[in-house]
């Protein structure tokens, strides 16, 4: 089955004629197609493409399952006018991302029944070629990272670091980065997403990076944390305790195991170790067209299982007001037997870059 059939398939459940699908994302991940206006109206037996005359060319070349329809008065006009003319009366529309100001444009005459999550619970079991870019985009991402253990300094400021880093990753292939990357280094790596600012490096400093980059519409998300000459002794030893947190939670994971299981056991590691209060977000995200999908171990997937060919994040971290932070984050595939590391797995000690060496 594609994945039009596959949604196709779920409309009869949800005693609906036909979903609108407007989510760019979602879009993308149904058809293909890659452009910035569009929509989507999926019926039992036919799909729709809206968009304008700008896209004619690049819909041809991605779209192979729906067929090309031109608005002249809208996006959502247009998709009324497509249901009412094939005799769709209820149509279900992405409530989770419609603007109440999109909601207001969609004509009157049909029933619109409100959905929640309809193709993105589709796009959390990822097939073999999403699973190809997406480690595609990791490979990219870590050649990023041995770039920046060669060419940091002290005297570098973090967003220098940050920019190389990024002009990286885009000559390696990618289209560009998952988030702003993250360069937190001395004290301000106690933030857990302190953006890259001007702060220069020091000797001495341990440096929170994490980035990511996209690769043919695929992300990837991966946080390390090395120091910059030797580091404090206390946060070699917080970076232990992360470390072990980590390869102690990829563990745990595994089909079935509900995502709240997964957090509490990442929260309870760091609190045996004297640290819970330093330790204050979800522990891992489903990743794969958008850098945050479902599942993972925080807010709405708390009672979500995992299941085989989730991609998820496993990424406990400790931050220490005016000391520091340690944050280690990788990437793994839920499989039939557990968790498989798409990353290279962090070492278990604290990596310092020799700062003499960079002189």
């Amino acid at each position: 089955m594609t994945r039009l059939t596959n949604l196709q398939a779920q409309l009869k459940p949800l005693k609906l004629d036909a979903l609108l699908v407007s989510d760019p994302v979602n879009v993308t991940y149904l058809t293909g197609f890659t452009g910035d206006e569009s929509a989507l109206l999926v019926s039992a037996e036919k799909a729709w493409l809206i968009t304008d005359s700008r896209f004619t060319e690049q819909v041809k070349q991605e779209v192979t399952e729906a067929e090309m329809v031109l608005h002249e008065h809208g996006l959502f006009a247009e998709a009324g006018s497509l249901a009412q003319a094939h005799g769709l009366k209820t149509v279900g529309f992405e409530a989770e991302t419609l603007t109440y100001a999109d909601f207001a444009k969609l004509p009157e005459g049909l029933h619109w029944q409100p959905t929640q999550n309809v193709v993105a619970q589709l796009r959390e079991v990822k097939d073999e070629h999403e699973l190809a870019l997406i480690k595609r985009a990791i490979a990219i991402a870590e050649a990023g990272y041995q770039h920046v253990l060669a060419t940091i300094k002290p005297g570098m400021t973090e967003l220098e670091v940050a920019t190389d880093l990024d002009f990286f990753m885009r000559q390696q292939g990618a289209s560009g980065t998952s988030f702003e990357t993250i360069v937190a280094s001395g004290a301000r790596a106690a933030m857990p997403h302190g953006a890259a600012t001007a702060k220069k490096i020091e000797v001495g400093d341990v440096v929170t990076l994490d980035w990511g980059c996209v690769y043919q519409g695929y992300v990837s998300d991966i946080t390390r944390t090395f120091a910059v000459g030797e580091p404090d002794p206390k946060l070699k030893a917080i970076y232990k305790i992360v470390a072990a947190c980590n390869q102690a939670t990829a563990k745990m994971m595994a089909p079935g195991v509900l995502g709240k299981t997964i957090n509490d056991f990442a929260h309870g590691f760091i609190d045996q170790a004297g640290y819970g209060q330093y330790f204050g977000h979800g522990t891992g995200h489903g990743i794969g067209l958008s850098i945050h999908e479902g599942p993972g171990a925080w807010g709405p997937y708390r009672d979500v299982p995992q299941a085989i060919g989730n991609v998820e994040t496993d990424e406990p971290g400790i931050y220490v007001p005016d000391l520091g932070g340690v944050r280690v984050e990788d990437d793994l595939l839920i499989t039939a037997d557990g968790a498989q590391y798409l990353t290279t797995p962090a070492p278990s000690e604290l990596l310092i870059v020799p700062a003499q060496d960079q002189t």
